[in-house]
């Protein structure tokens, strides 16, 4: 899943892009807000970390609010040093899924981000379980009927975003945005040799081609 990052203290955004991208996300950063809203109109992600105390405009409250006026519904944790009550009453009222002050553990920035996304989802289990194929986000792990079996990275990346959106037809370029983050080029082919990696390790027929729109994978198994 793609998380944008909007924090400006250089050594905390790199700390946080490092660490979310160790953890299985794809992570991109940037340092104030018109670059945030540059991002989420270009590109697509799974959730938002968003500090509160931006240089110029818009700061993280007033971009967070411009955001839940266009109806924008992105899943959005506040990590700021701001750590009073009032704070975070006025950072959850204002549209705010979650809020976790500095200093945090990155693992549990981690999980928090899991969870608000598992939840967008309208999920509440924390495995993803299709058939006899069990996705455990937090431990990158996988098993088909019990065994567990190796992915790369961008395997388990793209086998994680279809099973996110089962029963809906993601085009490849959407993929690719979801597993790709900046300054990472794919080549013309990778979502498609990603899908026929996924075959081989985990059945034929888990993932179906809608010829000239997308892959998807169906609700039933």
């Amino acid at each position: 899943m793609r998380i944008l990052i909007v924090e400006d203290d250089s050594l905390l955004g790199d700390g946080m892009q490092s660490g979310l991208r160790q953890a299985g996300f794809t992570a991109d950063w940037v340092q104030d807000g018109r670059a945030a809203e540059a991002a989420l109109a270009s590109e697509e992600f799974s959730a938002l970390v968003l500090d509160l105390g931006l240089p110029g405009q818009p700061d993280g409250m007033a971009l967070l609010t411009k955001l839940r006026a266009r109806g924008v519904a992105l899943p959005t944790l506040i990590v700021t040093a701001r750590d009073t009550v009032a704070d975070k009453l006025a950072g959850l009222d204002g549209g705010a899924d979650d809020y976790l002050v500095k200093p945090f553990d990155l693992d549990e920035l981690a999980a928090r981000l899991r969870a608000l996304i598992r939840r967008s989802h309208g999920r509440q289990a924390a495995l993803l379980e299709h058939g006899n194929i069990s996705v455990d986000p937090a431990a990158r792990r996988v098993t088909l009927a019990g065994a567990a079996v190796e992915l790369a990275a961008r395997e388990f990346a793209l086998l994680e975003a279809l099973l996110e959106n089962r029963g809906h037809v993601l085009p490849r370029a959407r993929l690719e945005g979801l597993i790709y983050g900046w300054n990472e080029e794919p080549e013309s082919n990778a979502v498609e040799v990603h899908v026929h990696h996924l075959r081989r390790k985990l059945g034929a027929t888990l993932i179906r081609t809608v010829r000239g729109v997308g892959y998807t994978i169906d609700h039933a198994p």
